[in-house]
C-alpha cells in the first residue's frame, strides 16, 4: 500500500485516478480550490473529498510515498512548494499512467477529434469479449464505474490528449505515454492559447509519432492529406484506414463489408472512428467480424451526438463539438441522418480558442448544414478568459450561412422555442453542441 496525495484532485480525469488508487488499495489524499459535480459526489462516495477546500501545506509530509500534480495546479501552489522542499517524488497524470503501465502492452488514441469515441469504442468490444485491460478515457462510458482503471492486466488502453501535463512540464500529454499502438483520427488546429500556430500543433503530432515504440505501430486515417504526410514519413508499421462503404437504411447505419453490419451509431465521423477502433483490436487479435458484432450495440459516449429527446416528431441531440472540424462533422451527421427535418443548430462559443477573434475565421462554412443557426458566447466568459470583446456582427460574418449571434441566455431560449414551434407541421432536430454548459439553461421544450 502507498500513500498518495493528489493536488487538484476534483478534475474528470483526476478524480477518478484517486477512486482508481483507492480501489487498488492505497491510502490517497487530495486537495483542490473548487470541486464540483460529478466529482464532488464520486469522491464523497469511496471517502475521498478534502474535508475543505483549498490548498493546505500541512497535509504535506515524508509519509506520502508520492505526488500526482494536475494540470489546474500552478507552479506557486502551496502544497507543490512543501512537497518540492521534501524532495517527494511528484508526477504528472501521465507520468504516473505511463509508470503504471510501463510493463503492458499500451495502446494511444490521439487526434483532433474523435479520441474519446474511438478509445470508447475499443473499451466496448474488450469488455464484451472478456478481454482484461487498463484504461484512461476523457469521458464516463456506460457500463464502465470509472474513466480510469489500475490493474494488473497485460493491455492499457489510452485516450492521448494533446493538451499540456502540468505546470512543472508543459508538453502534450501523449508525449508521455510511448505506445506500442498509436492511432491518430486526424490533426485540425485547436488549443490556440498554447500553440499559437498551426504549425507549432502540428509539431506536436510529428513528436507523438516519434514517441511511438521503435517495434509500434502507427494507425492512421489516411483521408487526412496533413496526417498521412507525417505518418507516411515513419518507419514504423504503418496501418491507413479510410471510410468504410455505408449506407443508412430506417435511421441505423449499415457498413457495407465481407459481411454487413448494422451499428447504433450515426455520422461519418463515427464511420471513421469504428473503422480506426477495428484495426486497433485487429492487432489485439480480435477478428474483423468479431470486433462489429461486439459493436453492435454501441450507443456512444456522453454528449457525443447524444440523443437526449426523441419523439415523432422533434428529436434533441446534445454533442461536445466545439472545434470547427468538430462542429462541421456533427452538423454533417445530423442532416445526413434527418434529411426530412429542421435541423435547428446552436453552438456556444466557450473555449479560448473560440472566443479568440484571430481564430475566428477557421469557422467558415462550419454550421451550413444547418438550416437555422445560433451562435451563443456569454460577455463574462470572454472578460474571464481575459480576451478582447466580440461584437455579434464580427461572429455571424466569419461563421456565415444563416447564422445569428446571440449573448443573452434569454434571448437564445426565446429564439429556439419560436423556431420549433411549428414542429407539428415538420419534424424538427435541435442539435445543441458546445464543450461548456449553457449557463445551466435549458434550452428545449
Amino acid at each position: 500500500m502507498k500513500r498518495i496525495h493528489i493536488i487538484a484532485c476534483g478534475g474528470a480525469v483526476m478524480h477518478n485516478i484517486a477512486i482508481a488508487l483507492h480501489l487498488m488499495g492505497n491510502k490517497v489524499t487530495g486537495s483542490d480550490d473548487e470541486i464540483f459535480e460529478p466529482a464532488l459526489s464520486r469522491l464523497k462516495k469511496h471517502n475521498l473529498l478534502p474535508q475543505n477546500n483549498g490548498w493546505n501545506d500541512d497535509i504535506i509530509d515524508s509519509s506520502i510515498d508520492f505526488i500526482i500534480l494536475g494540470m489546474h495546479a500552478k507552479k506557486e501552489n502551496p502544497e507543490l512548494i512543501k512537497a518540492q522542499s521534501l524532495n517527494i517524488k511528484i508526477y504528472s497524470f501521465p507520468e504516473y499512467v505511463y509508470q503504471h503501465a510501463i510493463d503492458k502492452k499500451r495502446v494511444v488514441i490521439g487526434g483532433s477529434h474523435g479520441k474519446t469515441t474511438t478509445t470508447a469504442m475499443v473499451m466496448h468490444v474488450l469488455k464484451k469479449l472478456n478481454i482484461d485491460f487498463d484504461y484512461l478515457v476523457g469521458s464516463q462510458l456506460e457500463g464502465f464505474e470509472t474513466m480510469v482503471k489500475f490493474s494488473d492486466a497485460p493491455v492499457m488502453v489510452i485516450e492521448g490528449d494533446e493538451y499540456l501535463t502540468s505546470a512543472l512540464d508543459p508538453i502534450p500529454k501523449f508525449l508521455k505515454y510511448r505506445p506500442h499502438i498509436a492511432l491518430i483520427t486526424g490533426i485540425s488546429w485547436d488549443h490556440i492559447n498554447v500553440f499559437p500556430t498551426f504549425e507549432t500543433y502540428l509539431k506536436q503530432f510529428q513528436l507523438f509519432v516519434d514517441s511511438i515504440q521503435k517495434e509500434g505501430t502507427i494507425i492512421f486515417f489516411k483521408q487526412d492529406e496533413v496526417l498521412q504526410d507525417i505518418c507516411e514519413k515513419s518507419t514504423l508499421e504503418k496501418i491507413p484506414y479510410n471510410t468504410p462503404h455505408y449506407h443508412i437504411r430506417n435511421g441505423q447505419t449499415i457498413i457495407s463489408k465481407q459481411d454487413r453490419h448494422t451499428l447504433n451509431i450515426f455520422g461519418e465521423h463515427n464511420i471513421q472512428n469504428a473503422e480506426g477502433a477495428c484495426k486497433i483490436c485487429i492487432k489485439l487479435g480480435i477478428s474483423e467480424s468479431n470486433f462489429y458484432e461486439s459493436l453492435k450495440d454501441f450507443t456512444g459516449t456522453a454528449k457525443r451526438l447524444e440523443k437526449i429527446k426523441e419523439s415523432e416528431n422533434f428529436v434533441v441531440i446534445r454533442d461536445f463539438a466545439h472545434s470547427p472540424s468538430k462542429l462541421k462533422a456533427s452538423m454533417n451527421a445530423v442532416r445526413n441522418q434527418y434529411p426530412e427535418h429542421t435541423v435547428i443548430a446552436v453552438y456556444e462559443l466557450h473555449t479560448y480558442s473560440s472566443l479568440n477573434k484571430s481564430f475566428l475565421p477557421e469557422y467558415v462554412n462550419s454550421m451550413k448544414d444547418g438550416d437555422i443557426n445560433f451562435i451563443y458566447f456569454n460577455p463574462k466568459v470572454i472578460e474571464h478568459k481575459k480576451l478582447p470583446p466580440i461584437n455579434p456582427k464580427e461572429i455571424e460574418s466569419n461563421f456565415g450561412t444563416n447564422t445569428e449571434a446571440i449573448n443573452d441566455i434569454e434571448v437564445l431560449q426565446n429564439k429556439i422555442k419560436n423556431s420549433s414551434s411549428n414542429v407539428s407541421q415538420k419534424p424538427c432536430v435541435l442539435l445543441l453542441m458546445s464543450s461548456g454548459n449553457f449557463d445551466n439553461a435549458q434550452l428545449w421544450f
